[in-house]
C-alpha cells in the first residue's frame, strides 16, 4: 500500500515555536490531519492553532517531555497506517507530498521514509545504501534525521521512540533497531523540504536552549553507544570527547567565559550522568 491523502497524519512537537509553526503548516496541504504536541501547558497556542487551522489539533502535555515521548503520544493518536513526524522548522516545498504520494507507489513496504533537504548545511540521511538504477529513484540509506520521518506504523509494533532519550538520537536509535529488523529507509530526492536548522525553539532563549543541547548530546550519546554496542567500547568511545570537555571547562574557567564554561560543564554533567545510568533529568528554563 503507498501512501496518499487520505492515510496520512503529520506529528509536530513544539515548545515557544510560536515564530516558526505558520510557515510550517501553511506548507502542508490543508486537506491533511496534522496533531501537534504541544511540550507545554500553553493554552493560548492551543487555542491559537485550533482556530486559525481546521485541520489541526493540539495535545497539551502540561510540562516538556522531549522529542521521543511527545512524538509518540502524536504517533499513537493519529489513526492513519502512516505518520509524517515533522519540525515545526520545517518548510515542505511545492508539491513535496504529491511527489512522496507518488514515488511510494515504486517502493515495496517501505519501514521509514523522508524527502530530502534542499538545505545543504542540513542534510537529512546517512551512510546510502548501493547504487541508484535511475538518478531520481528513491534510494535506500541507513539513518535519516529526525526532524523529518514519515512511519509506516504496522512495522513497529506501536514500538516506536525510545522514551528514555529526551533529545538527540532518538531517530538514530529508531533506524538502526529498523535496520537490525531487516526494515527498509528510503529517501525521496525527487520530493524537497527545507530545514531552518535550530529555529524550532524562539531565538530569545538560545543560550538556554545551548545549555540544553550540550547536556543531552553527551548523555544521548553515551546512552546509544551503551544500549546498541555495550558499556566498555560506549566509554571508550566517549572517552575523548570527556576528557576534551573536561580541559576546556578549566580553560574557560580561567579566562572567566561563563558561557563557554557552562557549556562545557553541561557536556560533562550530561556524560557523567549517563555513565553513572541516571535518568536524561535536564531540562531548560524557558519561563518568560
Amino acid at each position: 500500500m503507498s501512501i496518499s491523502g487520505q492515510n496520512l497524519s503529520i506529528i509536530i512537537v513544539t515548545l515557544k515555536s510560536e515564530q516558526v509553526i505558520d510557515e510550517c503548516i501553511n506548507s502542508i496541504d490543508p486537506e491533511i490531519p496534522i496533531i501537534i504536541v504541544e511540550n507545554s501547558n500553553n493554552l493560548n497556542f492551543k487555542r491559537d492553532c485550533e482556530n486559525k487551522y481546521k485541520n489541526v489539533k493540539c495535545i497539551l502535555t502540561n510540562k516538556n517531555l522531549g522529542m521521543g515521548t511527545a512524538n509518540n503520544i502524536g504517533i499513537k493518536l493519529a489513526t492513519t497506517d502512516y505518520v509524517y513526524v515533522l519540525n515545526p522548522d520545517v518548510i515542505l516545498e511545492k508539491d513535496c507530498l504529491k511527489k512522496i504520494f507518488s514515488e511510494s507507489k515504486k517502493l515495496n513496504d517501505f519501514s521509514i521514509l523522508t524527502p530530502i533537504s534542499s538545505n545543504s548545511i542540513y542534510p537529512n540521511w546517512k551512510n546510502k545504501i548501493g547504487e541508484n538504477l535511475e538518478k531520481n529513484n528513491p534510494f535506500e540509506v541507513e539513518s535519516i534525521d529526525g526532524y523529518s520521518m514519515i512511519i509506516n506504523k504496522k512495522k513497529f509494533n506501536e514500538d516506536y521512540f525510545d522514551e528514555n532519550i529526551f533529545l538527540y538520537l532518538e531517530n538514530d536509535d529508531l533506524c538502526l533497531r529498523t535496520r537490525r529488523v531487516n526494515g527498509s529507509i528510503f529517501v525521496v530526492p525527487e520530493s524537497k523540504i527545507n530545514h531552518k536548522g535550530a529555529k524550532a525553539v524562539d531565538t530569545k532563549y538560545k543560550d538556554e536552549i545551548e545549555y540544553s543541547r550540550n547536556w543531552h548530546w553527551t548523555w544521548s550519546k553515551f546512552y546509544f553507544q551503551k544500549k546498541h554496542y555495550g558499556f566498555i567500547k560506549s566509554f571508550f568511545y566517549c572517552l575523548p570527547s570527556f576528557f576534551s570537555s573536561l580541559i576546556k571547562f578549566f580553560l574557560y574557567s580561567i579566562f572567566v567565559n561563563k558561557d563557554k564554561k557552562k557549556i562545557y560543564f553541561n557536556r560533562i554533567s550530561g556524560f557523567s550522568s549517563s555513565f553513572l545510568g541516571k535518568k536524561s533529568w535536564y531540562r531548560p528554563n524557558l519561563e518568560d
